[in-house]
């Protein structure tokens, strides 16, 4: 187990989107979909940090190597009539995993979500994937078993907008 001492949880900055879309690519990888990466560390850069902004990002540090984040956006939630947070992707190193470094990115999103007076944070995660699922119940989250994502990309969006 890490100690606090040695974990730091923050915002990420711009000198930070390399190594960012690093473990983005990690996390591809673990969820055998890096051939669905088609993005860049630029634009990454662009999102998180130009106008306008789309996303956000918290780090992982221990020893000053980066070894996790959670990217995130807000949303909204009309029956709460309040502001949410999608948290898009959250991940920690394998090598990194059991120390408590995920459930410190999900108590900072938390107080991100607490801060910004946020009815909801919500996730998806894969069906496939029980020891993340086991991991979100145990800090708290119910999961949907009713519901399911829908998403339109590429070609189909085009598609859509065009009918």
């Amino acid at each position: 187990m890490t100690s606090h001492s040695d974990l730091i949880v923050r915002f990420a900055e711009p000198s930070d989107c390399t190594v960012l879309f690093e473990l983005i690519q990690g996390l591809a990888e673990y969820e055998k979909l890096s051939d669905a990466v088609t993005g860049n560390a630029q634009a990454l850069k662009e999102h998180l940090f130009g106008e306008p902004k789309y996303i956000e990002a918290i780090l992982a540090e221990i020893a000053g190597r980066t070894v996790g984040f959670a990217l995130f956006f807000h949303n909204y939630s009309t029956f709460l009539t309040k502001p949410g947070i999608y948290l898009e992707d959250i991940f920690v190193l394998p090598e990194y995993r059991g120390q408590g470094i995920g459930k410190a990115l999900l108590t900072k999103l938390a107080k991100i979500a607490i801060e910004c007076n946020c009815g909801r944070l919500e996730w998806s995660v894969l069906d496939w994937n029980i020891s993340a699922q086991t991991f979100y119940r145990n800090m708290g989250a119910d999961i949907l078993e009713n519901w399911r994502i829908c998403r339109v990309t590429e070609e189909g969006l085009t598609q859509l907008a065009n009918q």
